[in-house]
């Protein structure tokens, strides 16, 4: 979600990329829908694991959940590391019904401090 509000909020002035520590190949459908809910298509993202950025140079590599802070502490090559925690909605119990605004929420956090990000950098 973290990388499609931001090219979403910053367009062309960031790259953004978004890796996990335990990537499943997709966007859980319930990120989609909530994020089609703003205007942002995340459908066509998949998860992606952290070794494929690993010797890249960054600017900012931005850890969103705990875990993912544990599993790079350290990551090559960014120049500032920053952590945000933010609960994993998918990890969130009940069914989906029960999951939605617990998304909508978690997305609601991410915007929210992207925007303070991006207005501070611009």
């Amino acid at each position: 979600m973290a990388e499609g509000i931001l090219r979403k909020l910053a367009g062309h002035a960031f790259e953004a990329f978004s890796a996990g520590s335990k990537p499943t190949g997709r966007v859980h459908p319930l990120a989609v829908r909530v994020m089609q809910d703003i205007g942002v298509d995340v459908s066509q993202q998949r998860s992606k694991a952290l070794e494929e950025f690993v010797g890249q140079p960054f600017d900012y590599v931005i850890t969103v959940c705990d875990n993912a802070k544990e599993a790079c502490p350290n990551f090559p090559g960014a120049a500032k590391q920053l952590h945000w925690s933010f609960d994993d909605p998918a990890q969130a119990e009940g069914d989906d019904e029960q999951k939605l605004p617990v998304f909508v929420w978690v997305r609601e956090e991410i915007r929210a401090r992207l925007q303070l990000f991006v207005s501070a950098k611009q």
